[in-house]
């Protein structure tokens, strides 16, 4: 269910909300305690603490597998497409015994935070943008809806990620959905309703919740598409911006042509909704 180098470091001179003159590339920079909180930094040139805009990568992996590396390509990708935005690639404690779910879920508000934190340092503004695929979705929607009194981030791109573990748990595309969703949590939502409630970016949504992107394939059997149908119909409902991508003939991601139009889709996503 996994989805979706050297370090060169480049030393800088100092402009206060200016800007920085060269990129800067750090591999591994911790943000916690666990040998598994580390992020790759990214920042372009010609930076600032006032117009640099930030995007958080989040990698999937069924929450208790995966790397950031997964998600190299698409760094690339958008660093092509984005060149003005810093872009930082995360990786997360995975859940296996014991950081079972929600540690997932604490560490990317975790890397959140530090990287709010290192706004004047990185010289970098508080305008974030969320990316995550499959699992990654997940953390990027739950993050994005549920905690917002430090940085609301300005819009999230969301690949086919769970948005109801409930209905994902009673109502799975396999039958290996629900071993997953024990496995990662320990429970089951009769055992933990509340885990599972919670653990559910839908539950969440608001008139206030960030603009979001949707990407789903038709013939995903690991994230049913009806997880981002049930997302695009509370957003509609709640008037939030949004935008449903669907791909009818393509499964639990995707490459080549599609893949290309979706990044051609979050560029004008981003265009409009973050300013």
């Amino acid at each position: 269910m996994i989805l979706f180098s050297s370090a060169f470091i480049s030393s800088c001179k100092k402009e206060e909300d200016t800007g920085q003159d060269l990129s800067v590339t750090m591999l591994n920079v911790s943000y916690g305690t666990n040998a598994q909180q580390k992020i790759d930094v990214y920042l372009p040139a010609n930076r600032s603490s006032l117009n640099t805009k930030v995007m958080i990568l989040i990698h999937g992996g069924g929450w208790n597998s995966g790397d950031k590396s997964d998600f190299n390509a698409y760094v690339d990708s958008l660093k092509k497409r984005e060149p003005s935005y810093a872009i930082f690639n995360i990786n997360y404690r995975l859940a296996n015994t014991p950081d079972v779910f929600p540690a997932q879920e604490l560490d990317v508000k975790a890397a959140v935070e530090f990287l709010y934190s290192k706004r004047q340092e990185y010289m970098i503004s508080d305008k974030f943008v969320l990316v995550g695929a499959s699992a990654g979705g997940h953390l990027a929607l739950l993050q994005g809806y549920k905690y917002s009194t430090q940085v609301k981030p300005k819009a999230i791109i969301d690949f086919f990620g769970p948005t109801e573990l409930v209905d994902m748990y009673n109502n799975p595309p396999n039958p290996l959905v629900p071993l997953l969703l024990f496995s990662v949590t320990g429970q089951t939502p009769t055992t933990n309703n509340s885990l599972y409630t919670q653990s559910s970016p839908v539950n969440f949504i608001s008139s206030q919740s960030p603009p979001t992107m949707i990407l789903h394939g038709g013939i995903d059997i690991v994230v049913s598409p009806s997880q981002s149908l049930l997302l695009n119909t509370k957003l509609f409902t709640a008037g939030v911006t949004h935008q449903y991508v669907f791909y009818p003939a393509e499964g639990h991601g995707w490459v080549g042509a599609n893949l290309s139009d979706s990044f051609n889709k979050i560029q004008t996503f981003l265009a409009a909704n973050v300013q």
